[in-house]
């Protein structure tokens, strides 16, 4: 189904979300339409602030709001749909777009597999009613269950189109770019060489990727990695847990902007513990690059200054190679909590695989590693 019949069916004109590989016909049409335009559509730090960035849309202007993400985002927003939005609550009326990554019978990513299993169940559970939108739905049954869930709203609860794997298209094409040239394999390829073999945490989506390949490339173990296959935003808070309980060794966390700034508190719980022996870099290239492209707000604050703010002792930001490396063997002799953002262009190898080991190997072989340590 074409993205702009949707777009129609629903009516609204303001749209706040996390994108979604899944969902990027949708994410490259609101791009396309409106750019990021906070009166039609903000991208979110994460799913429960899009959930209460659209609860304020509808109480200044009575109108409905439509939320889009990722299925893994069901489980940021059952405690804003729970406690502020359901009709026992407030009784704030919303549509929910959600792609259903691992859907049951669907060939997906590990992460992806028991979230795929209950994404109707939770929405169940929260209460919302679900439609299915398959490649095969048509305009009618959209329109019918529109009116369905216009019903529903009317009574102030919430509703989901559950988008499955490639049931929307665009035609028109849009691209992401910067103009930072370093690229992102490059900089973790610089990591890994200073690093060595002290201990990784890399975070969610391509990073890890990148990060599993170069080890490959490089016929180094993958044991000393902790590839953060999902949970996107809490790989720094994993080094934090590790870093604590092995003060004698150098932590290393490969970050980056998008995951930094959905659960950005975690940097304010770092800084406060402090510990001597992490190191925490953030790849900033402005997007949520994994999953299309589309801009995150990293280009527009200052994270170090955040950093700072959080309690971290030393910070820096570099925009060239020649200053990670000094940055990175500086860190590495510094026996104090350092935080190294690094300015990123946009894009990855076409041909960039995903890791051959199990997340269970790579927990299991990271944990013997690290107990030897």
């Amino acid at each position: 189904m074409q993205v702009e019949k949707l777009e129609k069916i629903i009516g609204s004109d303001f749209y706040t979300g996390v994108p979604d590989s899944q969902l990027k016909p949708l994410c490259d049409y609101l791009m396309h339409r409106f750019g990021i335009d906070r009166n039609h559509h903000i991208i979110a730090a994460n799913e429960g602030n899009s959930v209460a960035i659209a609860a304020g849309y509808h109480l200044a202007t009575g109108k409905i709001p439509v939320v889009y993400m990722q299925n893994s985002g069901e489980g940021n927003i059952i405690n804003p749909v729970a406690s502020l939005l359901n009709d026992k609550v407030y009784a704030i009326p919303m549509i929910f777009i959600i792609g259903w990554r691992g859907e049951p019978s669907v060939h997906d990513e590990p992460q992806h597999i028991y979230q795929g299993e209950v994404t109707i169940k939770l929405l169940d559970d929260m209460d919302i009613k679900s439609f299915v939108i398959s490649k095969d739905t048509t305009e009618d049954e959209l329109e019918a269950a529109m009116i369905e869930f216009k019903a529903l709203l009317s009574k102030g609860k919430n509703v989901a189109f559950v988008v499955r794997k490639g049931a929307l298209s665009f035609d028109e094409k849009v691209s992401y770019s910067n103009e930072n040239t370093i690229t992102r394999e490059e900089i973790i390829k610089h990591i890994t060489a200073v690093s060595d073999e002290e201990p990784v945490i890399s975070t969610t989506g391509k990073a890890s990727r990148e990060l599993f390949e170069i080890r490959e490339n490089n016929n180094q173990s993958h044991k000393y990695d902790f590839l953060t296959v999902g949970s996107m935003g809490h790989s720094s808070s994993i080094a934090l847990g590790v870093a604590i309980n092995k003060p004698n060794t150098k932590i290393w966390c490969i970050d980056g902007d998008g995951a930094a700034l959905m659960h950005l508190g975690a940097m304010a719980v770092i800084g406060a513990n402090a510990p001597t022996n992490m190191v925490h870099i953030v790849i900033n290239n402005g997007a949520h690059e994994t999953v299309g492209g589309m801009p995150t707000v990293a280009e527009k604050i200052d994270l170090v200054a955040i950093a700072k703010g959080c309690g971290y002792p030393y910070t820096s930001s570099v925009d060239s190679l020649d200053s990670l490396d000094r940055e990175l063997k500086e860190a590495k002799g510094r026996n104090m909590l350092s935080f190294i953002e690094i300015k990123c262009s946009i894009g990855a190898r076409a041909d960039l695989g995903r890791p051959t080991l199990s997340a269970i190997e790579n927990k299991n072989n990271f944990m013997e590693y690290i107990n030897t340590l």
